[in-house]
């Protein structure tokens, strides 16, 4: 057998941004039964009848104004990112990047894996912080195809490194980039969830009264709340930030019954409270998306100058620069490597 391969897991993007292609999209996402966890029926209903439909031509909109020549910027960081990856491991695995429900699709990613008769392969989904609706989808349909083989390599998954020096360190220097000094306020801004989705993972205790906003609770290993908080924490400690300087809020959210505090609202309460300009970092994305290019960059931006303040500022993601391939590399427990 050859030698390992890697695979870096992402959600996915439309081919292309036409309503058609949204719709497709948006209809594999969300009928994943870890993404909408309702019952069967109610879900078939809701999702196909109700927001599938009544969303595809608004997002293909959105995704319209984040296009790039090479293609969605979700897409083309992967490429890169899989590109510089696989030129510096190439005498120790083949790296190869896949999408849960998009293109390159990971049933077919894992095909050309089977194929290639690695003897270990290494799943990396690129959520920082463990989700079911992320990262245990990821793995369960990586699970699901690779079970049905003949021959059946080591598999090693990594279910979650928000707290691994390498990343902390990798977005405390995106922070570094900017002078600090000019922001009266950071808001360090996640993907929300809904709430039930953090009940289901220590049953009995409520995110409502959990003190994981202060510290990281033993229960909270697999918590995604818990994990955002402990990220904040984390990041701003090895940025040097001082207490009190930055808020944690969650953004994307689909209803009210969703985690909290929600990032616009903490947005407009800044610019209500005086605050002229500030920063904002989202340490669930990896890559820049539609969720930071427009709704932080754009959506967020206007709310924050409508209320009363001067400029937002979205601090890039990890991308596919340099520090955070050699630091996929460290999460994956391959050699060191560095990326000219």
């Amino acid at each position: 057998m050859k030698k390992k391969a890697l695979v870096l897991i992402n959600t996915g993007t439309p081919g292309r941004p036409h309503w058609r292609s949204v719709y497709v999209f948006l209809t594999r996402f969300l009928n994943d039964p870890r993404v909408v966890d309702l019952p069967l029926v109610i879900r078939k209903i809701l999702v196909n009848l109700v927001i599938v439909p009544l969303r595809a031509c608004k997002s293909a909109k959105l995704y319209r104004k984040i296009w790039t020549q090479e293609g969605s910027p979700l897409l083309v960081y992967m490429e890169r990112l899989v590109s510089k990856l696989d030129s510096g491991l190439k005498n120790e695995c083949d790296v190869f990047g896949a999408m849960r429900y998009g293109e390159p699709f990971l049933e077919n990613v894992l095909s050309h894996i089977r194929k290639g008769r690695y003897r270990e392969i290494i799943v990396v989904p690129l959520f920082p912080q463990y989700a079911s609706s992320t990262t245990g989808s990821a793995l369960e349909k990586t699970m699901k195809i690779v079970q049905k083989w003949e021959v059946v390599p080591s598999v090693r998954f990594v279910s979650q490194f928000y707290s691994h020096p390498s990343f902390i360190k990798c977005f405390a220097a995106n922070i570094a980039k900017y002078d600090l000094k000019q922001f009266s306020h950071i808001v360090f801004s996640f993907h929300s969830l809904p709430l039930r989705h953090i009940e289901k993972v220590h049953p009995g205790r409520s995110p409502a009264t959990c003190n994981c906003t202060g510290e990281m609770p033993e229960h909270g290993t697999f918590c995604y709340k818990a994990a955002c908080y402990e990220t904040a924490r984390l990041i701003s400690r090895e940025a040097g930030l001082e207490n009190g300087g930055f808020t944690v809020s969650f953004q994307s959210r689909f209803a009210k019954n969703w985690i909290s505090p929600f990032t616009d609202e903490v947005i407009r309460d800044l610019a209500l409270n005086g605050h002229k300009k500030i920063l904002v970092v989202s340490p669930s994305f990896v890559a820049d998306c539609l969720e930071t290019l427009y709704e932080i960059s754009v959506e967020y931006s206007h709310i924050f100058k409508k209320h009363g303040g001067r400029e937002l500022v979205m601090a890039e993601s990890l991308n596919d620069k340099e520090d955070w391939v050699e630091a996929i590399t460290e999460i994956a427990g391959l050699s060191k490597i560095s990326v000219q």
